[in-house]
Order: C-alpha cells, then structure tokens, then sequence
C-alpha cells in the first residue's frame, strides 16, 4: 500500500510539472528519440531507508536541474537512476555483468557503488548500497556529483541550474573508519545548550549526508560548574516505565539570566546593543528544556521536568538517528560525580555506585535510543602527575559500570573517552586493564593543536577513536580555519590504527571548512598535495630563552640558555646510513619534580622513556642522551617527542654520520658549530585542492581560484584576537597601536575585493557570511587596540589626587579615546550580526554582551561617570539600534520530517525599522504552486508557524520566506528564493520512531 501510495504521488507531480529532459550527451548514435524521460527507480520491496534515498535523489536533481523526476518501480524504456541495495532484484541487471557481479559481492556494510551501466541507447546510473544505510550514502554522492555541497548547517546547492544529463560514473567508496561523525560539546551558548529537538534532528540528518554516522554528548556533572541534564543520575527505582523521573536535583543548560563560572554574567537580552536584542523573543534566552524554569529549576518538580523534557528530545533525536543510520552517544565523567541530594538518597538506602550506574542505564532503557555511553577520564589527567591510586578509581568505577550494565542487559555498549587516553606515566593503560567489549578514545590535547595521541597506535584488539578539535575554545569567537589541521589528525588516526574519528566543537556554520574536511578524511585520503620535497626544521613549538642562567656538568652554557618546547618533532634531511644522536636536555623552569615528563622516539623506535629531567639531574643542569647506530632508511631523520607531563624540552641536537654532520643549537643563535635553530615546518596536510573544491560550491566559478588561494593560504594561520579569559572566546587589551597590527590582516581587504565579481544571490549571501566573519576577525583586533589606548590613558587619570584634575584628563583625553573604543567595537558588532544565521552565532552574540562586555566597557563606564561627575554623552555609549541591512534569520533548518510531523519554521527579522507582516511561501515540491500564510508574531522581531504536509497529501515540501520593509524592499530567505527555496522530504512511514509514544 505504502509503495502505491508513492507511485500515485510521482503519477500526480507528472501530471503538475513536465518530467520531459534532454537526453545524456552520451546518448546512442543514431537515436531516434533523443528527447527520453529520466525516472528514479526503486524496488517495490525496498526498505524505508533506501525508499527515502530515491526520494532524496529526487530532491537533489529537482534542485540542480528543475526537473521533477517520477518514482517508479522499474524504468522500461526511460534513462534511470537506480537506487537500491546490493541484494536487492534491482541489483541483479548490474550484477548481470560479471566485474560488476565481483564488485557488488565485495560490498561492505558501510560501502557504496555509482556505476553508469549503457544499454543501446538507454543509459542507467546505479546508486548501490552494501546496506540500506549506505545506499543513502549513494544517493547523498550522487548529490555530489551533481554540484551539490553539504554542511552540518544545511545545504550548498549552486545558483545556476543546469540541463539534466547522467554522468557517466565508475566509482567505489569504503570508509577508512568504521565510525565518523561529531561530538558537540555542551556548556556553552554557541554550542548544543541552545539547541532544541529541531535543532538536534536538522544536524543529525545532515551527517549521513557527511558520510557520517556517529553523534555523541558529554556530561558535565554538579559543581563542575553546573549538573547537565543529558544524563540523569539515580536509582532505578526513582525511574518510570516511560524513563521519566520521579527524583531529580538542579540540572541546567545555560541561559542568558544564568551566571555561570565560565565568566559569563546574567544579563537581560532586551538590554543587548546594536540591534541584537531582536534576535531573541524573550529576555532568559536559552533551550526550550529551560523554558519558565530559568535560570535553573527550583523545586524537585521543576527538577524533574528538565530531566524528562530533555529525554523527550533524544527521543525524538536519537530516533531519527538510529533509523538513519547514526550511531548516538552520551556518558558522564568518571569516577562517577554524585549530586548531593542522590548521594543522601544512595546513603539512606546503602547503595553503591553500581546501583546508580543501574538507575542511570534502566532509564536510558526506557526513555531513548542509544548505542554508546562513555566516560570521561579526569581532565587532570591531562597536565598532572596523576598517582596510581586516582587511575585506580576511574578505573573501578568503569568496570563497576560494566558490571551494571550486563546486570540490566544494556543495549547499548560502552567506551572511554577524556581529554587525554590515560595516565600521564601510561597513556595506553586503559587498553591492559578494561575488558576490550569497551571502545577508548580521547580528544586531542592542547585544546586540538597537538596532534592524535600516538598512544593510540600501542591499542589493540578493541574499538579506538580518535577526536580532534574542529576549533577550540579560547578562540571561540573567532573564525578558525584547520581544514589542513584536519588532514593531518585523520592521517594520524588512519596510522595508528584507529576505527573511529569524530570531531569535537560547539558551532556549526562557520566550521564548514574544517567539518567537511573531516568528513572528506574519513573516506578518502588519496591524492592530497604533498608538503613538497622533505626538509629540515621542528614540527611545532615555541622557543624560551633562560639569558642569566649557568648550567652545571656544561662548559656550553649558551647551547642550554635557550630550549624548543611543545614541538611534536624534528625532522632532519640525511642520507641513508647510520648515524650517532645526541640530545642535549635540561630543565630551565620547573623547581620540582614531575612537571615535565616526556619520552622521545629515533626513526620510530623508542629512546627516551618517561623522562623527568629535574627527578633526574635536578634544575639547570645539563643532561645528554648520546644514541650510536640510529638507522636512516628514508632519507629522513625523525626525532619525535612524546608527551606525558607538560611539554617535551630541548636544548641542542647533534647528528653525525659519515654522509651527514648536523648540530642544532635548538631555539637559539648559532654557537661554535651548532647552527642556529631551523625554520619550523607545516604542522599540517596542505589544503589547497580542498579549498579550490569548496570555494567553486560556496561562491561560484567567477572568484573560486582567487578565494581558494587566500583561504588556503591563511589555513591554520588566522590572527586569533580571542582567548580563554575566565571563559571561551574573550579579549584581553592589545596595547600595540593598530598601525602595528593591521597589517596582520591584509587578507581581509584581498577577499573583499573578489566581491564585485561574485554572480548570484546565493553564492553572494554565502560570499558575504565569510567576508563578514572576516572583518568581524579584524574588527575585533582593532578593538582590542582601542581598548588599550583607552585603558592607558583611564589607568592613567587614575593616579592623579585631585579630583578636579581627573575629571579635566577625564574629558580631555580618556573620553575622546572612549568614542573611539565604542565606534570599533560598534563596527565589530555590525559584522558580527551580519553573520548570525544560526544558534551558534547567536550564542557569540551573548558572548560578546554577557562575558567580554563587563570588564571592556561596563565596570569602566561606572568609574569614568564617577571621575567625570555627569553621565557620559550618547556616543560614549553603545546604540541600542540596529544599522545594518534588513535581513531574514532562520537557525533551525530541517531537511527531512516523518510522516505527520509539522515543520516549524521561526524567523527573526534584522532591520532598522519596525519590521511589517512576514509571511511563508510554500507549496508541494516541483509543482511552482505555491500558498502564502503569514507567520504569527511570538516576539520582538520574532515570528513562527507550523506547516503540514498533510495539507499538500503528505508531499514533500519547498518553500521560502518573504517580508517587506518599511521602506518597501522584499527580504527573502533563502537568498536564492523564489528560484532555488528551502526543501523538505517526508521520509517514509517507518521514519516513524515506533516506541515515540
């Protein structure tokens, strides 16, 4: 029934839309019909995923060609897209073909075909699945192939159509890991603590889309700073059989009327500057898990309310995940954190740990979905000497775990992860003491600019993930561009071995690059350019001088007086042969042992094992490694450091042999016949080819060379005006004059004035996003400048005694350089609200306001009005209004529904004015019929409505926004519409979670 319902449906859009398209240019000489319909097959008995594949593959052709092609069931005498999966009926005309036949019986699970098969004068293009799963991959690189880009954050598809032809493909792809996907990190507003069951469902449909199939969440647990509810912690008793919960305690996700310990004050969104305020419809913004229990729960009924409404929404998420094919994952730190009030519950009942772990599992049991659950090792791990008994603890209390979770027979199984794999005196350690049915994996340290723990490669015989950063979080505010970054992490975790890789982040859009890099690394990492010929120099590092200090057991005091620290290697140019290594190692800084451990690899064999200079010679005094017959077989020599405690050290290297002398005074001048320290090297894969590719999709073949140089070029070298002050994403006083700095972002002007040249609206509202965030960048910088300039002078004013004196100094000079510190960041704020096309963004938004605002401008405003003996004039203040252009935002951007559920489209209008009417123009995909309904007003500039495909007959779904401004210009959004508008496919009935009652 549910197939002719289908067919019925392609038989009605026939009837509404011409499916008519030119044949392929590859047609038959001598056709005599070169005009032939093109239908999308899929079997009768296919299942739900792979009848939603074809209908996704519909969906991509109508959008690049405007042609609205049928669904059938087989195609007689019509060109065909074939979707189907490798055991299928539909795969035995391919199979017919004996290589074919060979190629299609080697897939694997996760591996996909596209295969163009001619037949006379008929052409078929197979989308060939190993499973149902990859068979939407199929579809989705089918997309691909036909121009379309895809992002966590939606959709690219090119302003131009084009003619329908089918390519000819001959195309295989494996995964090179089993698992691929993303890990968004929670406690703060850019990342998922906005999100809500929309927001979940949009991004975890786009990942199939990546190639990706895996989604996890960590658990911040109480005081730490505050109890996420991603995780309820609790006796089974207290859990119903629908998962809700009957005992809770105080569980947040961050709102804006929340003060947290991340720097952050709570702060009014109505009070924001520059226009922002429009942005949010109520003043305690934040997840509608928060909603009327801001800024945290009170009582145990509102406790317990945020626990159940936020497994309502995995639910719902984690749902739709597993039915396309996404592995989810959650988990909580370890050893377990038990809020107070379960740990007065725990006690009163002489329970254990494992009895929790018990209560935590039955009631993800009964509530959502899930495949994994991890525990996050202590972030101590990371930087201290950790003793024994501490790795004791975790480790008891996963294997408690363990124990709990084969007692209730959890569906789910179990894994580690952490900011580093182990210990520091072990960092592999975890592998000879858990049972190997659990996963290990680890995010990298450094905040993601070191690269993959290459303990992973001594992990054996279990699942081992690799999670680098996708950006950081003392940067946060600012755009970060690693798509390089990224190749080099997944070429490491292909090396040693690793089955998943995965990345960790906050923000969505403005990490384009940097996820699709990723998802690009995951399945195919052949054809990279390579760095160029091999070269000598570190792998990363800083430099620190000790000028004062003599070195004891040394006559070569200047070789010790100046160290490389943090680099990953060095690599040496030296002819194959053998040869004789020297370390000259000390400890210049740290008064105590265990600060600094470190063990250092020669040609991948270990040399140095879990060094502590100052445990073993004390501080400055000179320690050398002498090294005889070090075997060169590739006309390289590596030395690479291992980091346990801290960061690896180094004084001077000295390499000799009979082709080849070198001495290095490492981090230095030249000394007697040591060079001086080498230029460091790349620290990551080049991304040239990368970015050619994704600047053609993002901006158009008009400025894509020129675009893709400057991208490529600043790649892991952006400025970084943002750093970790008291939270993520804050800035400090640059107190260099502006002329000294701006010159670092000459790249900016570069790109702007590719804009002229840039055709379509949807290549240009892309092409603006990233010039925006760009000078956003450099805006940001200047400000910075201006706030130091600012600062001097107030610090200044300050030190004089008469207070008639401050306030003339106060007018004269720290006033004046106070409309210059509120017009720069006035300037920053106006590129910054021209790139918040999504939660995150908003969240940078409250960043600004809510953690870097208070020190910059409002705790000196309050002193200088003190000073001055009057309130400040108008411009020594922030505006309240918004002066940029009118523009429409809509954050939440689903691509997919069940059958039944309403889209919910919310849309916030930016303008100077008071905004008028806006309205929903919709209507069934590919008919260009289309009914206009208004948005109802929910506040500010906020506006929302519901649509339901039921009303078309349960179709799928384009549409568009549209107001008008006080001024009479018409806003849309998309930027393409009403030529290329958003699009919605219903997936099939089964999309339907079963258990969602």
């Amino acid at each position: 029934m549910r197939r002719n319902r289908l067919v019925a449906l392609a038989t009605v859009m026939s009837c509404l839309y011409s499916l008519a398209v030119p044949a392929p240019a590859e047609s038959a000489p001598g056709d005599s019909n070169p005009v032939r319909q093109v239908v999308i097959v899929c079997p009768q008995d296919a299942s739900p995923l792979t009848a939603f594949a074809a209908r996704e593959v519909r969906r991509y052709v109508y959008l690049r060609t405007g042609d609205l092609l049928p669904i059938v069931e087989s195609a007689k005498d019509a060109h065909a897209i074939v979707v189907t999966r490798k055991d299928s009926p539909a795969a035995r005309a391919l199979a017919a073909h004996p290589a074919a036949k060979t190629l299609l019986d080697r897939l694997e699970p996760d591996d996909y075909v596209l295969k163009t098969r001619d037949e006379g004068n008929r052409r078929e293009v197979y989308l060939v699945g190993g499973s149902d799963t990859a068979t939407l991959y199929a579809a989705y690189r089918f997309a691909e192939h036909l121009g379309v880009r895809f992002h966590l954050h939606g959709d690219v598809v090119p302003d131009m159509r084009v003619p329908l032809e089918l390519p000819k493909l001959d195309e295989r792809r494996s995964p090179l890991f089993e698992l691929r996907g993303i890990q968004p990190f929670h406690d703060f507003p850019e990342g998922p603590d906005w999100w809500n069951p929309d927001d979940y469902k949009a991004i975890i449909a786009q990942l199939p889309k990546l190639g990706m199939n895996f989604f996890g969440l960590h658990t911040y647990p109480e005081n730490r700073p505050n109890a996420e509810p991603t995780v309820w912690i609790g006796l089974a008793e207290d859990v119903g059989p629908d998962g809700k919960v009957a005992f809770g305690y105080p569980t947040i996700y961050y709102n804006t009327a929340l003060p947290v310990g991340w720097g952050f004050q709570a702060t009014k969104t109505s009070d924001y500057a520059c226009g922002a305020a429009a942005l949010f419809d109520r003043d305690d913004f934040g997840s509608d898990i928060m909603r009327g229990v801001t800024p945290r729960p009170d009582t145990p009924e509102e406790h317990n309310e945020v626990f159940n409404r936020t497994s309502a929404m995995f639910n719902e998420a984690f749902g739709l995940a597993h039915l396309l094919g996404v592995k989810t994952c959650i988990g909580t730190e370890t050893p377990l954190v038990v809020p107070e009030l379960v740990k007065k519950r725990l006690e009163d009942r002489g329970g254990t740990v494992r009895d929790l772990y018990e209560g935590v599992f039955t009631r993800i049991m009964s509530a959502h979905h899930l495949d994994y659950y991890w525990f996050w090792t202590p972030e101590g791990w990371t930087w201290e000497g950790v003793k024994e008994e501490q790795v004791k603890q975790t480790t008891d209390d996963i294997l408690a775990a363990h124990a709990a979770a084969e007692n209730v027979g959890a569906p789910f199984k179990l894994a580690t992860c952490g900011w580093v794999l182990g210990p520091q005196y072990d960092r592999a350690l975890l592998d000879k003491v858990l049972p190997e049915d659990i996963a290990v994996s680890c995010i990298n340290r450094q905040v993601g600019h070191d690269p993959v723990e290459p303990a992973f490669a001594e992990v054996e015989g279990r699942d081992k993930w690799a999670i680098p950063w996708l950006e950081d979080d003392p940067a946060m505010t600012s755009v970060q561009l690693w798509a390089g970054r990224m190749r080099r992490d997944a070429r490491d975790a292909l090396d040693y071995g690793c089955t998943g890789l995965m990345g960790i982040h906050w923000r969505t859009r403005i990490l384009g690059p940097n996820v699709a890099a990723l998802a690009q690394a995951a399945w195919d990492q052949n054809g990279w350019p390579d760095a160029g010929a091999k070269a000598s120099g570190p792998v990363g590092g800083a430099v620190a001088s000790f000028p004062d200090t003599d070195f004891a057991d040394t006559d070569d005091d200047p070789l010790y007086r100046t160290v490389r620290y943090n680099m990953s290697a060095y690599r040496l140019v030296a002819p194959d042969g053998a040869y004789t290594v020297t370390l000259r190692l000390c400890e210049p800084h740290y008064k105590e042992k265990g600060k600094r451990v470190f063990g250092v690899k020669l040609e991948g064999k270990t040399a140095i094992e879990k060094l502590d200079v100052f445990a073993r010679v004390g501080p400055d005094r000179a320690l050398d490694y002498k090294f005889d017959n070090v075997e060169v077989r590739d006309g390289q020599l590596d030395i690479d450091f291992v980091k346990g405690v801290e960061y690896p050290c180094i004084a001077a290297i000295a390499v000799e042999g009979t082709e080849l002398i070198q001495k290095i005074n490492c981090g230095g001048t030249a000394y007697k016949d040591y060079t001086a320290d080498l230029t460091p090297l790349p620290e990551h894969v080049p991304a040239q080819d990368f970015y050619a590719d994704w600047a053609l999709h993002e901006f158009g073949p008009e400025v894509a060379a020129g675009a893709a140089h400057i991208l490529s070029e600043v790649d892991g070298r952006l400025p970084r005006p943002s750093d970790w002050v008291n939270g993520p994403g804050g800035y400090r006083i640059d107190e260099r004059a502006w002329y000294d700095v701006k010159n670092e972002y000459d790249f900016v002007d570069e790109f702007a004035a590719l804009r002229p040249r840039v055709k379509g609206r949807g290549n240009l509202e892309r092409f603006d996003y990233w010039l925006n965030n760009f000078q956003f960048l450099r805006a940001t910088a200047r400000m910075r400048c201006a706030w130091g300039a600012y600062d001097k002078a107030f610090e200044q004013t300050l030190r004089e005694t008469r207070a008639e004196d401050k306030a003339r100094i106060g007018r004269k000079t720290v006033l004046p350089l106070r409309v210059e510190l509120i017009a720069a960041v006035e300037e920053a704020y106006r590129h910054l609200l021209a790139t918040v096309t999504t939660t995150g963004a908003m969240g940078t938004v409250c960043n600004l306001e809510q953690h870097t605002f208070p020190k910059m401008l409002d705790e000196p405003a309050e002193k200088l009005v003190e000073i001055l003996g009057e309130p400040l004039p108008a411009e020594a203040k922030l505006s309240k209004a918004y002066n940029g252009p009118a523009r429409l935002v809509v954050p939440t951007k689903r691509t997919c529904l069940s059958p039944g559920e309403p889209l919910t489209v919310k849309v916030t209008v930016l303008c100077a004015d008071a905004p008028g009417p806006c309205d929903v123009i919709w209507g069934c995909l590919g008919t260009r019929v289309f009914t206009k309904e208004p948005l109802r007003h929910v506040g500010r500039n906020a506006y929302a409505t519901q649509l339901s495909a039921d009303r078309i007959g349960g179709s799928d779904i384009e549409y568009y926004v549209e107001t008008v401004t006080a001024a009479g210009e018409v806003i849309r959004w998309p930027a393409s519409a009403p030529h290329i508008n958003q699009t919605v496919v219903i997936g099939p009935e089964q999309l339907k979670r079963e258990d969602s009652g």
